[in-house]
C-alpha cells in the first residue's frame, strides 16, 4: 500500500451496519471493487461536485 498523499488528514468514522453493506453495494458495482475507505472518497467527490 501506497504512504497517504502529505496533505491529508486520517478520519476516524462510525457508521451504521446498514450504511455499511450500501457502501459494500456501490463498491461491487464498481469495475475495480475499490476498498470502503476510496468508496467513501469517490462519494464524496462526485457529491461535490453535483452541488459545485
Amino acid at each position: 500500500m501506497a504512504p497517504p498523499k502529505k496533505d491529508t488528514q486520517a478520519l476516524t468514522l462510525r457508521l451504521e451496519t446498514q450504511v455499511i453493506e450500501k457502501i459494500d453495494e456501490l463498491r461491487r458495482a464498481e469495475t475495480d471493487i475499490p476498498t470502503r475507505p476510496e468508496m467513501i472518497r469517490r462519494m464524496l467527490e462526485r457529491y461535490m461536485a453535483q452541488i459545485g
